[in-house]
């Protein structure tokens, strides 16, 4: 079993695709509202602040995707470039990272499968999406994620069109622009200062976390030298349109302060439209973001646990790869440990969410820095060796430091508010754990040693 390969199956298409489902999850609508909450319309800031931050990221990963297209990605660089302890952090708070971001997000299916099926038990659907996931291959995980995306783009651009003619023409309004007053009317552009902007940054990290699979894809792209550089750069400012886009238009329709109070904005959007159906469709594209960067979850999670196994970082059991390709042990322990989703779900399921996404948002922080750490140590590396890469990170070592504020302000802000200040403690002691398992074990100290190897099950 261990002398199959990965395959390169996945084109251009599909990588943007899944780097797109990936970061337009349940973070746009549900995560947003808290957004929006913390700091009015200036949450449009915070989102263009964490895209740009975001890109330059994924401009860093991209640049060492493109030099080394490796599966393990930026899990694979931290250990040759940072040492193994580092791959070790990287590999495992990723793959922690999946796992957490898999149980909220079949939380979110529960939740809204309880729109039409409100007698099923929450639990259930969890079972359910866990199931159907299970051991695809890349090729059907490139083409499923295809489609799921493409439901959420048409709904996004729909409702920012329709929006838009409410806004403008008055459609839907008794013919009555509603025009852009919303937007300063109720306590201004800024409500609540520049603290309420940067306040909203640990919940815009949580939203925009995923894109960096992108770098994942790169050990499965058929010409990783050409489709890595076109997803990093089209996924972006794709992103961008689709969250700052729709919530220009939500927060001109609406005034900020009332955002949740009468039901879902999509929802309120497309019945101001005539859609009378609007509330069951727009439920419908909920689960379809749900299933869609849950998809994502277990391509990424499995891939980055199959790395570590392969670099000695994880039981060398997980490296194994099917037939088809798929790194089938993997993802099963993966699936497995996002079952706890069922227990939580089962037990608390109204908490559940809330309690993930504020967790998460620290996970998410270390690992951007930890992807910009690895490319400045890379960026050294290739300098002291007279190389030098097409696909380069612009204005590098300014940006990468500029990046590196960026994330130091979410990890400031997550202490500062009450509200996920248990989300910084918790996250803290998860990687003291991390140093107490990796000193301890044998087998790790014994792979620190070992020469630095097996960077990915297949290396271009």
């Amino acid at each position: 079993m261990q002398q199959h390969t990965m395959r390169r199956e996945l084109g251009a298409r599909q990588i943007s695709f899944m780097a797109l489902g990936m970061a337009i999850g349940v973070g746009l609508f549900l995560g947003s509202a808290s957004a929006i909450k913390a700091a009015g319309p200036g949450a449009l800031v915070a989102y263009l602040i964490g895209g740009a931050m975001i890109f330059l990221i994924m401009r860093a990963l991209g640049e060492m995707a493109v030099h080394r297209p490796v599966s393990g990605s930026f899990g694979a660089y931290a250990f040759e470039y940072l040492g193994p302890y580092a791959g070790y952090v990287v590999g495992w708070s990723y793959w922690l990272l999946m796992v957490g971001v898999g149980v909220a997000e079949t939380t979110a299916i529960g939740i809204y499968m309880g729109f039409w099926f409100p007698e099923v038990p929450q639990w259930l659907w969890v079972v359910a999406a866990i199931s159907a996931f299970n051991l695809l291959n890349v090729k059907v995980y490139g083409e499923l994620e295809f489609w799921f995306a493409i439901v959420k783009v048409v709904t996004i651009v729909l409702m920012i069109a329709g929006g838009a003619l409410i806004v403008f023409t008055g459609i839907g309004h008794h013919g009555e622009p509603v025009g852009l007053s919303n937007l300063w009317r109720h306590g201004g552009v800024f409500p609540h200062g520049v603290l309420g902007v940067v306040s909203a940054l640990p919940i815009v990290a949580y939203s925009f976390a995923g894109v960096e699979m992108i770098g994942l894809t790169a050990g499965e792209a058929r010409e990783p030298q050409k489709m890595i550089p076109r997803a990093i750069n089209s996924v972006l400012w794709r992103i961008l349109i689709f969250y700052v886009g729709a919530l220009f238009i939500i927060m001109a329709l609406y005034p900020w302060h009332e955002l949740g109070a009468h039901g879902s904005p999509f929802v309120t959007t497309f019945e101001s439209l005539g859609l009378r159906q609007a509330a069951g469709i727009v439920n419908f594209v909920v689960v379809t973001a749900a299933l869609s960067s849950f998809n994502c979850i277990v391509f990424s999670g499995a891939r980055m646990l199959s790395s570590m196994a392969g670099n000695g970082l994880a039981p060398a059991s997980f490296a194994a790869l099917s037939a088809s390709g798929s790194p089938s042990r993997a993802v099963r322990a993966t699936v497995l440990f996002m079952s706890v989703g069922v227990v939580l779900n089962y037990v608390m399921p109204a908490r559940v969410f809330g309690w993930l996404m504020s967790f998460l948002s620290f996970d998410v922080a270390v690992i951007w820095a930890m992807i910009v750490l690895t490319h400045m140590r890379f960026r050294r590396v290739l300098a002291a060796r007279g190389e030098t890469v097409a696909f380069r990170l612009p204005y590098a070592p300014v940006t990468s430091w500029i990046c590196l504020v960026f994330v130091a302000f979410v990890f400031v802000m997550l202490g500062v508010d009450p509200s996920t200040r248990g989300s910084l403690y918790a996250g803290a002691a998860v990687m003291a754990l991390m140093a107490i398992v990796y000193r301890r074990s044998r087998h790790l100290q014994a792979a620190a040693r070992s020469t630095r190897v097996g960077l990915g099950v297949e290396r271009v």
